[in-house]
Parts: C-alpha cells; sequence; structure tokens
C-alpha cells in the first residue's frame, strides 16, 4: 500500500487560467493526488490580474488558500509547511526566490521545485533574472521536478548542483478532454497565448496557409495578441477560451497546431499540454519540429510534424478521412496509456518516496 502524503504546493495560480498553462496542470494533479488520498494545500499569491478572472475560484480538491504577501504566507502557513511530507515551490510565483528561501528553511520534509517553464527558466537565470529562482537555489532543493526531460535534467545536475533533477511532464485529464463527435468548423486551429517567438510560427503554418486557401477554415485563440493584427478573411479570432471550452474547440477542428515556445524547442523534449489535450479529443495535430518529439508520438503514424506552408496545405487537403481518423485514434491511445494526470501524480508521489527510502537508516 503506497504511503499517503502530506504535500503542500505553492504554485503561480491554480483558481485561474487565464494567460497561463499552469492552472489546468496543477488542477489535474491536485484532484488525482487528493483521489489517490493524499492531502494537498495549494497556496497561491493573490494577485489582480488573477482576482479579475477567476474560474474556478474553489477549487474542490483538497485545500486551496490565497495570500497577499510573503509576510503573510510565513504567518498563516508556516506550520503547514513545516509539517508537510513534500513542500513544492512552483515556477513563476510572484516572488519566487524568496519564497524559495523560506521553504528551504522552514521545510520539515522533502523540497522540491516543480519548473513549468524549465527551458524559460534556465534562459532567464542566464540573463540573470532571478526572481522566480537563483541559481544557487537549485542544490537547495531536493528534487528538481521538470516539464523538459531529456538532456535538461542532466545540465541541472551538472552544472547546477541539483541532487536530483526528474522529468514530470504534463499530462492530460481524459474526464475532461475526450471525443465529442460533431461537424468540424474548421479545418485547422491553433490555441496560445501571443508570444513574439511563436507569432513566426502562425505565420507560417497557420495564416500563410489560409492565405493561400481560400477556401479553407481557420481559427487562432489565445490573449495578447496586437489589436492590430491583419487577420485573413477566413481566420477567426477568439482572445479567449476557459478551459470548459476546450474539448469543443477541439472536437470543432479537423487538425490542431500546434507551436512550440523558442526556448523550449532549442531545449527539446518539452512537450506542451495542447499536444496531450488535442490528442485525447482525437483531433489530429500538426506540430513544429523539435528534438525529443519522436519519444511522445510516431511521426507520420500518430503526429504530422511541419516546417513549411506547403506541407500543412498538403496535410489539410490531401489526407483521407480514414487515415485523419485512424491518425487520430492512434494518437489518443498513446496518450491514455501514458500521460495522464493520474499517470503524473502516481509518478510524483514515486519520486517523493524514492527520496525517503535513500533516506532511511
Amino acid at each position: 500500500m503506497t504511503r499517503k502524503l502530506s504535500i503542500v504546493i505553492l504554485g503561480l495560480s491554480i483558481t485561474s487560467s487565464w494567460g497561463n498553462g499552469h492552472a489546468t496542470t496543477y488542477r489535474a494533479l491536485v484532484r488525482e493526488l487528493v483521489a489517490a488520498g493524499h492531502e494537498v494545500l495549494f497556496l497561491e499569491r493573490d494577485q489582480p490580474w488573477y482576482a479579475a478572472n477567476r474560474d474556478l475560484p474553489q477549487p474542490p480538491w483538497g485545500r486551496t488558500a490565497l495570500y497577499g504577501s510573503l509576510d503573510e504566507l510565513h504567518d498563516r502557513f508556516a506550520e503547514d509547511v513545516r509539517t508537510a511530507d513534500l513542500a513544492i515551490v512552483g515556477s513563476f510565483v510572484p516572488q519566487g526566490a524568496q519564497a524559495g528561501d523560506w521553504v528551504q528553511a522552514e521545510a520539515g520534509g522533502i523540497r522540491a521545485f516543480y519548473d513549468i517553464d524549465t527551458p524559460v527558466t534556465l534562459a532567464r537565470l542566464a540573463r540573470g533574472e532571478h526572481d522566480s529562482l537563483r541559481p544557487d537555489q537549485v542544490a537547495g532543493y531536493d528534487l528538481y521536478l521538470s516539464f523538459t526531460g531529456g538532456p535538461t535534467l542532466q545540465r541541472l545536475e551538472r552544472e547546477f548542483g541539483s541532487p536530483r533533477a526528474r522529468v514530470l511532464y504534463c499530462s492530460v485529464d481524459p474526464q475532461l478532454y475526450h471525443p465529442e463527435p460533431q461537424p468540424p468548423a474548421w479545418d485547422l486551429g491553433y490555441m496560445g497565448t501571443w508570444s513574439e517567438d511563436r507569432q513566426p510560427g502562425v505565420e507560417r503554418l497557420l495564416l500563410q496557409p489560409a492565405r493561400a486557401w481560400a477556401a479553407g477554415r481557420f481559427i487562432v485563440a489565445g490573449p495578447q495578441y496586437p489589436g492590430d493584427m491583419a487577420w485573413p478573411a477566413n481566420v477567426e479570432y477568439r482572445p479567449h477560451l476557459p478551459p470548459a471550452e476546450h474539448r469543443a474547440f477541439y472536437n470543432r477542428q479537423r487538425f490542431t497546431l500546434n507551436l512550440t515556445r523558442a526556448d523550449m524547442r532549442q531545449a527539446g523534449w518539452s512537450p506542451s499540454v495542447r499536444l496531450f489535450e488535442a490528442a485525447a479529443c482525437g483531433t489530429p495535430i500538426v506540430s513544429d519540429r523539435w528534438a525529443g518529439i519522436e519519444t511522445l508520438f510516431v511521426p507520420g503514424r500518430e503526429i504530422v510534424l511541419a516546417e513549411e506552408p506547403a506541407q500543412v496545405l498538403a496535410v489539410l487537403r490531401d489526407m483521407g478521412e480514414d487515415e485523419r481518423q485512424a491518425m487520430a485514434g492512434r494518437a489518443r491511445r498513446r496518450i491514455l496509456d501514458g500521460h495522464t494526470a493520474a499517470h503524473r501524480a502516481r509518478e510524483l508521489v514515486a519520486h517523493a518516496l524514492d527520496l525517503d527510502l535513500e533516506a532511511a537508516p
């Protein structure tokens, strides 16, 4: 019987998914941890941006508490951190480096850093941006949980002194993401917050194909796109889709586009949660190419890898319906066999228990 853990997580947000992918990850992970019998307290800094856009103000799993300052965090939750079996600080937590110092000093159990943005974190460290994490803090965490696998794990241990860097990929919640057959509204869709480094991919793999195929139907959904964007006439734009609408969004696309941030593409082994969500919905994926993607999906059978507009157009216009559905089915089986939130919860607990076994006399 697996030992039940008390877990405290300091994360960016679980109450609001507006403009961040952390909330979706934390919601599914916490739910599965609680379902397995573990006790979870999630601590979130009360930020105006998220306060104005809370789509899950009271998560129904474990406990969630908001704090307004580091002093309030210390005053209200020191005992929880001291007595927890596992205390986790997430990436991009406001004043995360200071919160991390406190957790490393205060926690009586395992101290972990959960990096949902590993390549971005490492790029920020290289630029001297240490608000979320300092280089010297890495060695002070017993466990570094990374959304990125591959060579980055060795780099964290070799260059930064992490005692244990372990991959903990993003995941999908199959209760929320599953096929829901309905007539397609778009030939290709993309969901993602605007970013300068991803925008060339949007241009090359969606907007250029849209301009070249007037009969095609396309959609882009995500906040922070410039107000003066010149969208082609056959491209619909929506500034935000709450998680409750994601399943329907995927199920109304014939294909969906996945694009990867530059830092994550360079590091490789950094799958986006959108990959897993789309696959679980049975929507075939067109993706940019990066090292390690073939360890998750078989190119040509479970996913389409594209670099040029012509490759996207060929898939949209020429792939037969039987093959389209077969590709989607193969990808869905792959994800459900190893990349659900329940898988990640078990992996997290296993990492913690491995540390306990190493520490035992």
